[in-house]
């Protein structure tokens, strides 16, 4: 039987052309932050323009498919800091979308789901091929042995002020240490969520529910208290404070978490 020419040029055409290059440099995705992203607080805190984004939203649903786009295969053969980098703005993208879908008419990322539903663990997205939540890449940027870099927690952003701050910039590869120190800075430096006072350090809660993730030996830290050494003057300008955090002769108390929408606009 023979072929028709039609169909040999399109087997041809098939074969010879690669599929479309995921674009590691999140082209889409950084302009929608730059135009909806921002910095307040000295630039150590975030908010974002929700209610434009519900206007863009054709631009964020591409954003998403692109991202679910990324095969199992693609992401095990990227590198280590091209798959951190991938699951971080994965995160951020899609807690954006969760919001957005449900906006206006929420105050919180908590109102959304229902009495026995975590929004973060609505099945709402597909990512390397399997229907999932927010948790489960969460999970996976906190497993220990595939990055074991506490700073994912100062990257990814869960909509509320309580948060550190939503990057106006996607991660990249390429820049991803530079980002993700600058992100640290950002947050400790923020005295209204982390600050030295009364003799002690005042802390945010994620300190506190992700303890286990500051002593996998990054960089030599093996407890928050070792974490907090390290960047004393971010905390504090106080020279007796930062001699007292870096002896690790502090006490440590935790704020209560801010779970209102970093919003620019009320909804």
């Amino acid at each position: 039987m023979r072929m028709s020419r039609w169909l040999w040029l399109s087997l041809i055409v098939a074969v010879s052309t690669p599929a479309l290059a995921f674009d590691q440099r999140y082209t889409d995705w950084t302009a929608l932050l730059r135009t909806n992203v921002v910095e307040v607080e000295h630039g150590d805190a975030s908010r974002v323009d929700y209610a434009a984004i519900k206007h863009q939203v054709g631009q964020l649903d591409a954003i998403a498919r692109e991202l679910s786009g990324v095969t199992a295969q693609q992401y095990a053969g990227w590198t280590q800091a091209r798959r951190e980098a991938f699951l971080i703005n994965a995160y951020n993208a899609f807690t954006v979308k969760l919001i957005v879908d449900h906006y206006p008419g929420i105050g919180s990322i908590k109102d959304i789901g229902g009495l026995f539903t975590s929004p973060w663990k609505i099945d709402f997205f597909s990512l390397l091929g399997h229907q999932t939540h927010l948790n489960a890449i969460e999970a996976r940027l906190r497993k220990p042995g595939n990055f074991d870099d506490p700073r994912i927690h100062f990257a990814i952003n869960c909509a509320s002020i309580g948060c550190p701050m939503l990057r106006s910039e996607a991660y990249t590869a390429e820049k991803l240490d530079t980002q993700l120190d600058d992100q640290t800075r950002r947050f400790l430096s923020d005295h209204s969520r982390n600050r030295y006072a009364g003799g002690r350090l005042e802390v945010s809660k994620i300190f506190d529910w992700y303890a286990a993730d500051f002593s996998h030996g990054w960089h030599g830290i093996t407890s928050v208290k070792q974490f907090f050494a390290a960047h004393a003057a971010d905390l504090t300008a106080d020279a007796a404070g930062q001699t007292r955090i870096r002896a690790q002769k502090v006490s440590i108390n935790y704020l209560d978490y801010d779970w209102h929408l970093n919003g620019s606009t009320t909804p």
